[in-house]
């Protein structure tokens, strides 16, 4: 098919072979002597090659000449895309014959035309011709089959469509040229399932590809889809040469609103107990064969009668599309005891045009009314009463009783209190009489805004028992019962009169109008220094300024009683006590700090002699922590007997026993001891030395003291230890700082320094026995005692 294809191309008008030869245009000499371009004597027609030619390549093409290769040697080449630029090397040119081949097969859909230019030039290089333009254009062959894009495509037309009713759109698409038949697609439908009612419900436009219905008859309760193979053959559909490809397009049949819903019933019947809302009374069931859960299949209840009052409502159950008849208003059995509703059914959407609604979509519905135990009411809730405070206990205020609406039971009611803050209130558990127990009182804290509230408790004796409640609203008309107070309680004024000074007073009373201000403020005649000192104005109603009255009150704190009185009938009185802080001021008014202090009670000379106690104080904390810091650099600047590392004083030596006192020796002395080596002592420079380091001489030779001491008089032992020991260059001075690691709180004896040497007379020896028990031989030797 493809060889006769191409024979058919090449014997066509606009398949022309190409010139054998194609010359370059001849160059004429003009007057001026330039050689300039003259007109071609011939348009260059273009080469045509067909695409995917079988070769044998290369495969010649045209053969380029120039007039004057007779006198020279000439050279041809040729340049563009396909030539020497890519893509390279698909046309070629023999440079000496000026022979153009094609080198390889040529690809319409890849590249549909080439441009390229011819040049010729001699050996040197040099042009001797102008280059020549040649257009090639590749004929397009049918190789491509027509595709679409996608292998299924879905639409959808409304049931009961009229014929020629647009269904959907497919389109296929050829890379051949398609200006030529090889690009030209055709379509039809070869198959259409199912075949209800009619095989052929639809067709399409063989060259736009729209579907549209044939036939009418679509019914989606019958058949929801069809499935449909469309083909597209290019060659303008012919079967015999084009090439085909296929597609299939699904079909959905789209709901209308042809079938009303049906009530499963012509009535329906169901209960509800009074006074309950919001329960589910009765179901209503229906059919309807539309697309389920689809505006056109969604049921919408409403009742047209038998419900004046609007007590229920039908709610749909989205997912069975039921009708659930429930209470929103609660029903009083003793007013109605049953309910006779008739109920219409329809969908979300309107019927579709021409279906009428069936008689089916009406029902009525019956529904009971059970009575139940209702709990007692009070008519008047809150009921609201007036009384003035101060009633007192054992008063009837009023009968705050329930009442039944079961009127066809027959049950008794009984009365409690729930709620009494104040507890003042007691009631009647049968007939509801409220009576005091206590005073009321308007300014208590259980009363707010002038009402006291109590709640009280109705319970009937049905079967459940019920009970009510009931609040009562006791407005206290207020009686003047409570004396103003003064305000404010403290001050402060300047020790001299002045023209602007004074305190503004006030009064607060617990009562309220008019049993307050305007409040009348005045000083009391005793004592007389009262008014000698002090004297109250006026500024309007509910304040007043108490001020000195003589030039000079000498600084302090004083008590000054004022009698304030409400305007209540009776007026009341009451006499309080502001304290007045006197105090010198400065120039704006205002109590200095010294004054302050003067008020509060203390003199000019005291306020001076405290002053000087801070000072010396603050001076003598000085003074120690100078002297603290002193003592600290001589501490630090002195050296110790052996080296930092060594110095175990302060140190924490942990023992694992407690020891048996003096008495115990089973201890390492070392710690106390010098240590043996004196190399960090003898490396010091010569100076001055402390007095308590040893000196480095050979220790002298001293003769062997008795062990025991003369038992005449045991001065002599001391004087003859204290004589040795001032006496040996190896040992500090007696009185020196001797430097020991703390071994305690020290003895309770006192220090040996206090023995004199020279000392003479009788001793009293008797403080031995407090030294110790190895003193305790000396105490016996020398103590007072029968033996002396």
């Amino acid at each position: 098919i493809k060889t006769s294809l191409e024979e058919e191309v090449k014997a066509s008008p606009e398949f022309q072979a190409p010139p054998t030869v194609i010359m370059f245009p001849r160059q004429r000499e003009m007057s001026s002597k330039v050689l300039r371009r003259q007109k071609r004597d011939w348009v260059i027609p273009p080469i045509n090659v067909p695409e995917n030619s079988r070769g044998p390549f290369p495969q010649m093409l045209v053969s380029i000449r120039s007039d004057q290769d007779r006198n020279i040697s000439i050279r041809y080449s040729i340049t563009g895309v396909g030539a020497d630029q890519p893509p390279n090397e698909v046309f070629s040119i023999d440079p000496v014959a000026g022979k153009m081949f094609v080198t390889k097969p040529l690809d319409r859909e890849k590249r549909s035309s080439y441009h390229l230019r011819a040049h010729a030039v001699n050996m040197n290089g040099e042009r001797v011709e102008s280059p020549i333009d040649l257009y090639i254009y590749v004929i397009d062959m049918n190789d491509n089959r027509p595709e679409f894009k996608n292998q299924v495509y879905n639409g959808s037309v409304d049931e009961g469509s009229k014929p020629g009713t647009f269904v959907m759109h497919l389109a296929a698409f050829d890379n051949d040229d398609n200006t030529t038949a090889n690009g030209m697609v055709r379509y039809r439908i070869l198959s259409q399932t199912p075949h209800s009612p009619i095989p052929n419900m639809f067709t399409i436009n063989s060259e736009t590809g729209d579907i549209v219905t044939v036939a009418a008859g679509l019914d989606r309760e019958k058949v929801s889809q069809y499935s449909i193979i469309v083909q597209a053959t290019d060659m303008e559909g012919n079967l015999n040469f084009g090439l085909s490809n296929t597609a299939t397009a699904i079909i959905s049949v789209t709901d209308i609103n042809d079938n009303p819903p049906e009530l499963t019933s012509r009535t329906f019947s169901g209960e509800v107990p009074e006074n309950r809302v919001n329960v589910v009374v009765a179901n209503l069931t229906v059919i309807d064969r539309d697309q389920p859960h689809s505006p056109n299949w969604n049921a919408v209840y409403r009742i047209i009668s038998g419900d004046p009052i609007g007590h229920f409502t039908i709610i749909t159950d989205q997912h069975t599309n039921d009708g659930m008849v429930t209470v929103v208003k609660p029903v009083d059995f003793e007013q109605n005891r049953a309910f006779m509703l008739t109920v219409v059914v329809n969908n979300q959407a309107p019927l579709a045009s021409g279906i009428q609604s069936s008689l089916q979509s009406t029902s009525g519905v019956t529904i009971s009314v059970v009575d139940i135990n209702e709990p007692p009411y009070f008519p008047t809730n809150p009921k609201s009463i007036r009384f003035e405070e101060g009633v007192p206990a054992g008063t009837s205020l009023t009968t705050f009783s329930a009442s039944d609406p079961d009127r066809f039971m027959q049950q008794s009611i009984r009365y409690s209190k729930l709620a009494d803050p104040a507890d003042w209130l007691s009631i009647n558990n049968t007939n509801g009489q409220i009576i005091t127990t206590a005073t009321l009182d308007r300014e208590s804290i259980y009363v707010k805004n002038n009402i006291y509230e109590a709640t009280f408790l109705a319970v009937d004796n049905g079967s459940p028992m019920a009970s009510g409640t009931g609040t009562l609203q006791i407005y206290l008309i207020d009686v003047n019962d409570n004396a103003p107070s003064l305000l404010p309680r403290e001050s402060q004024i300047c020790e001299r009169i002045n023209r602007n000074a004074g305190i503004n007073i006030t009064a607060a009373d617990t009562d309220t109008d008019p049993n307050v201000g305007p409040f009348v403020f005045e000083l009391p005649t005793f004592p007389a220094s009262i008014r000698r000192n002090w004297t109250v104005s006026r500024l309007n109603g509910d304040y007043a300024r108490l001020s000195l009255r003589t030039q000079y009150l000498e600084p302090g704190v004083y008590e000054v009683p004022v009698i304030v009185t409400d305007s209540g009938n009776p007026p009341l009185s009451n006499r309080s006590i502001i304290k007045v802080k006197v105090c010198p001021c400065d120039e704006n008014g205002d109590c200095t700090l010294v004054g302050a202090v003067a008020a509060a009670g203390l003199g000019t000379g005291a306020i001076i002699a405290i002053l000087i106690c801070i000072i010396i104080l603050l001076s003598m904390v000085l003074v120690f922590v100078l002297w603290m810091k002193r003592r600290e650099k001589e501490r630090q600047t002195k050296q110790l007997l052996i080296d930092p590392e060594d110095d175990v004083r302060d140190n924490i030596l942990k023992y694992d026993e407690e020891g048996g006192g003096e008495e115990d020796q089973d201890y390492d002395l070392s710690q106390l001891q010098q240590p043996d080596s004196l190399e960090h002592i003898i490396s010091k420079p010569p100076g001055v030395r402390r007095v308590d380091e040893r000196p480095i001489i050979p220790e002298s030779q001293y003769p062997i003291r008795p062990v025991v001491p003369h038992p005449g008089d045991i001065g002599d032992f001391i004087n003859e230890g204290l004589r040795a020991a001032d006496n040996d260059p190896t040992a500090p001075p007696y009185d020196s700082l001797l430097v020991f690691d703390y071994e305690g709180s020290g003895s309770t004896v006192g220090s040996v320094s206090s023995l004199n040497s020279s000392s003479t007379g009788d001793q009293d020896y008797d403080y031995l026995n407090d030294w110790g028990p190895r003193f305790k031989k000396l105490a016996d030797m020398y103590g007072g005692g029968d033996d002396e």
